[in-house]
């Protein structure tokens, strides 16, 4: 199965990084988040990927299309312009970049992306979200299923401490890292049929994947839930990268399985 990713967004709210490159090329440990992930399904043998581009989406082309030079060692004759590369640490990825639109939203992006699929079923993420979730096991419970699309849904840890008051003002408990509100959320990493695109209509430009799709796949009893409760962080806002930096330095990348 090929894996597609969304990396066209704008990437608003981390616009320290973004204002230069789009936010999958983010660097994690000087390497671009969306490469974190692309490891991470190639680790599980899914090494043939469709990129949604969009903004910025020529950084992410250069960075591809001369990747095997940033990560080799070579020699350049200048008057010959000969170039003899002498390792080759470059990866086992097939990578298809589509220049999805500018100002397109998911679902429309998905559905530009449609004709590289050829009619196969296909997983499906963003590009700015790390996890140690096993995909040969999303895959088997998408295919147990029989459903036309699984969606990853975790339950992430509350973000700031929790109080505990009485009527009178005093605190009788404080909780640092609550658990949250029990609510299981949309994580991506989908497992997809490739019948999921019945459910969007031929102009999907103005529409989100996240809404009419994913809401109508529920009403039709044709979305599967696959509840991880590993690791799993997004990377929204720069105290998001600053700890996905942190744990990458410190060796506890949970989602580092190569």
């Amino acid at each position: 199965m090929k894996t597609v990713i969304f990396a066209g967004g704008f990437g608003t709210r981390l616009s320290e990084e973004t204002v230069i490159k789009p936010k999958p090329m983010v660097e994690i440990g000087e390497k671009p988040i969306i490469w974190h992930i692309m490891k991470l399904y190639s680790f599980y043998g899914y090494n043939d990927f469709i990129i949604c581009l969009g903004y910025k989406g020529y950084y992410i082309k250069e960075y591809f299309l001369n990747y095997f030079k940033h990560n080799s060692d070579l020699t350049v004759d200048l008057s010959t312009n000969e170039l003899v590369v002498h390792n080759n640490n470059s990866e086992n990825f097939k990578i298809t970049l589509v220049d999805t639109g500018l100002h397109t939203k998911t679902a429309g992006r998905l559905k530009r992306v449609k004709e590289y699929l050829n009619g196969e079923d296909f997983l499906l993420t963003y590009g700015d979200g790390v996890s140690d979730i096993d995909i040969s096991k999303l895959v088997e419970a998408h295919k147990a299923s029989n459903k036309i699309a699984t969606v990853t849904s975790v339950q992430p840890a509350g973000r700031f401490g929790s109080l505990a008051i009485d009527n009178k003002g005093k605190v009788e408990r404080f909780i640092e890292k609550p658990e949250g509100d029990g609510f299981w959320i949309n994580a991506g990493f989908f497992v997809l049929k490739n019948s999921v695109f019945d459910y969007l209509p031929t102009n999907s430009n103005d529409l989100m994947w996240e809404d009419d799709p994913l809401e109508n796949l529920a009403k039709d009893g044709q979305l599967q839930a696959y509840k991880h409760e590993g690791f799993w962080q997004c990377m929204d806002h720069l105290r998001d990268k600053t700890y996905l930096e942190r744990l990458w330095r410190e060796g506890l990348a949970h989602w580092k399985k190569w």
